[in-house]
This record gives C-alpha cells, structure tokens and sequence, in this order.
C-alpha cells in the first residue's frame, strides 16, 4: 500500500499527487492534512511512517514546505528509509541503490507535473540489491544500535 502525507506547506501538492495516482488507478491512504491550514509536520510523518513499516511491501510519499523537514521526521522512525529529492536521477536512484521506501517532496520547491515524474521512477524502480544490500544493512546495524 502507498501511504501519503503532509503538512500545510505540503497540501496542496499531496493533492496533485493523489489526482496523478487516481489518474493511474494506483490505491494509496491519505494520512493528512485535510486542508491548507497551519500544522506540524512531525506527527503527520509519524503516524504515516508508521503506517508504512507495517509492512515490507508499502511506501510512502511526504510533503511539506521544502521535503527536508518530513525527510528528517521520517527518518526518525525505525524502518524508515526517506528520502528528500526534488529531481529524476536522484528519485530513480534512491529506490535503486538505497531501497528508500519514503519519497520526500517540497510543494514550494517542485510544482505538479516535476511531482508525478518522480513519484512515477519511485514507484517503478526496483532495489537492484546486490552490493547495495550490505549498504542498506550497515544503515540497519547503525539504526538498531541507538537506545
């Protein structure tokens, strides 16, 4: 399942992208917010990132303002591997060689139609594995280290 959120910096872009994905016949939970008024992106990250690792097989798409600070708050959430791109090579590369499962976006930074190439090559690349899979589990080993 795909999981989406964000905050008031984020809505209006969350919302292109849900008419992209209805365009596509492509099945997603809208974790919030429901309208352009003022929220904190911290617990909209949480209760979406939650959602996610709840399974290996779901995703997820944040917005906010400029995608960093829901990259961070998602981040924070064991599991999570979010990243912030706001460009094709650096969206297809993160699924490829990071097995990212969060793909952070900034409504003030990337308008509608950039927003639907990158969720298109998020969602459509495959973890190409291999070497990257030692990589994704040293990440594992840092973040099961922390107390």
């Amino acid at each position: 399942m795909l999981y989406l959120g964000a905050d008031h910096g984020g809505y209006e872009l969350k919302e292109s992208i849900k008419d992209y994905l209805d365009g596509k016949n492509i099945e997603y939970v809208d974790c919030g917010t429901d309208s352009p008024e003022s929220v904190d992106y911290a617990p909209i990250a949480e209760r979406t990132c939650k959602k996610i690792i709840e399974s290996k097989d779901n995703m997820g798409i944040l917005c906010c303002g400029t995608g960093i600070g829901v990259s961070i708050a998602a981040n924070k959430v064991k599991g999570i591997r979010a990243a912030c791109c706001s460009d094709y090579f650096s969206a297809k590369y993160t699924r490829l060689h990071n097995n990212a499962n969060v793909l952070c976006l900034g409504g003030r930074v990337v308008g509608a139609g950039l927003a639907a190439e990158l969720v298109d090559v998020f969602l459509n690349t495959e973890f190409e594995g291999g070497r990257h899979q030692r990589r994704i589990d040293q990440i594992t080993d840092i973040e099961n280290s922390q107390k």
